[in-house]
């Protein structure tokens, strides 16, 4: 994605120093565009762990590279495959409900399986990572092209009117490695020339639609308005909502959808409203394992401290202001889930699909048998 002429990814190796991975720190966003360079294994989980890194799919490259900074601290011999396999734990519980991570990690222990030599390991670790992050940033650019199909058949009937498409938290290219999953279809379209608008959750209580969703858009140039969380219903009995497109942490072979917590009511209000629900998500997010969604996804929940301050720029710069009675205590459940019912379609790398597991078989045959 390109910021002020420049394209960047969200990750990637330091260009100078192979054993250096450099990140864009979410946390800085929107007032500052700084980088952090990451050498341990254990720096990336941390980076993971506190979102200086978000979303399904950077997390997952996140992780893919974390293993490779793993492989440099192993030992040599006998040693080292117990320490990756160390690594890959501590890195698999810093995000519980996000699919992608777990996916990497076990991609990259597999992937060395096959050799007892160190240094062998190790290269293939390199090219391991780099693997799961290029396959991010493709599938995420197929999802715009099947995602693009859906919002010229909206734009057909809006006579030069914009698209009005509805989405919650951050599922852009900042979520990815690049282009994104929710908002890829809307660059496409935007690309082309077709007038669309966004209207963008703030996403309480990290505010990750007000921080990072906005602020990629404004830098693309795609028209847009930040919202309340609670807004949404009434917009879309104003019919002023042509469809919702959110991401996705988790989708189980059923259908159902985990994503940033509100995502639930946000399909709740669509389907009351008749205005169709998409989920965005490349195929490693998918866990085809579980099937009932609100039973088996692992829902993560952080410091309550997310929710009891909140984060903004002031005249002395950037700074957290508490929001509640310094008594009050919070509970802070990242994520909710979806239902399948409630979803219109799921938007992957290979196509569009409903979100059932027989629709998910039809598309996705090597996954699901029947």
């Amino acid at each position: 994605m390109n910021i002020d002429g420049n394209h960047y990814r969200t990750i990637w190796v330091h260009e100078d120093d192979p054993s250096c991975i450099r990140i864009i720190d979410q946390r800085k966003l929107p007032f500052e565009l700084s980088l952090v360079d990451l050498r341990t294994a254990e720096e990336t989980a941390l980076a993971i762990k506190d979102m200086w890194v978000r979303g399904a799919g950077l997390i997952g490259a996140a992780a893919g590279y974390g293993m490779y900074l793993a492989s440099l601290e192993a030992p040599d011999g006998p040693g080292f495959y117990p320490y990756m396999e160390k690594a890959a734990d501590r890195l698999i519980k810093t995000r519980p409900t996000a699919k992608n991570l777990e996916w990497a990690v076990l991609r990259q222990l597999a992937s060395m399986r096959n050799t007892a030599e160190t240094d062998s390991r190790r290269r293939i670790a390199f090219a391991t990572a780099a693997e799961i992050a290029d396959e991010d940033a493709d599938y995420c650019r197929r999802i715009g092209e099947h995602g693009l199909t859906l919002i010229r058949a909206i734009a057909a009937g809006k006579k030069g009117k914009p698209v009005e498409i509805l989405t919650h938290c951050n599922a852009g290219w900042l979520a990815f490695v690049d282009y994104g999953s929710a908002t890829s279809p809307v660059y496409a379209a935007f690309d082309e020339g077709i007038p669309v608008h966004v209207w963008v959750d703030e996403t309480r209580p990290r505010n990750q639609g007000a921080s990072l969703t906005a602020w990629e858009l404004g830098k693309h140039g795609v028209p847009h308005h930040l919202i309340v969380d609670n807004a949404g219903g009434h917009l879309m009995q104003h019919g002023m909502v042509d469809m919702v497109i959110t991401g996705a942490d988790r989708v189980t072979a059923g259908g159902d959808a985990a994503n940033k917590i509100g995502t639930y009511l946000k399909a709740l209000a669509a389907k009351d409203n008749g205005v169709p629900f998409y989920v965005a998500l490349p195929s490693s997010t998918f866990d085809w394992d579980i099937v009932d969604g609100v039973r088996d996804i692992p829902i993560e929940e952080r410091d309550q401290d997310e929710v009891r301050y909140i984060r903004g720029l002031g005249s002395q710069g950037t700074a957290s202001v508490l929001l509640c009675p310094e008594t009050t205590e919070a509970k802070n459940y990242g994520f909710d889930v979806t239902p399948g019912r409630l979803i219109t379609g799921l938007i992957t790398e290979r196509g569009i699909c409903g979100a059932d597991r027989k629709s998910l078989a039809a598309l996705f045959p090597d996954k699901i048998k029947g």
